[in-house]
């Protein structure tokens, strides 16, 4: 990891895991919703919102603010999210 995107705290290396932490949510949710047997189209009917924002989130395609990631959790999943801060 070093040699390919530099130390921690390094700009290169920040944006890096910054981006891999997003990818991570897509694939969460993605996971998440085929473990539920729902399909894209379902889960945005269930939290208010549209297949190809559901894709885009999944895809990694698109930021997400919190407030629609808990909607989607809550309203679409029936759970509640629950946010770590690592020091």
């Amino acid at each position: 990891m070093d040699l390919q995107y530099g130390k921690k705290g390094t700009k290169t290396r920040d944006q890096y895991e910054e981006g891999f932490e997003s990818f991570k949510l897509g694939v969460m949710l993605q996971e998440l919703r085929k473990e539920s047997g729902m399909t894209q189209e379902q889960l945005a009917e269930k939290c208010g919102t549209t297949k190809t924002y559901i894709s885009r989130i999944e895809n990694d395609a698109s930021d997400i603010r919190l407030s629609t990631l808990m909607r989607i959790i809550s309203e679409g999943f029936g759970k509640h999210l629950r946010l770590n801060i690592e020091l």
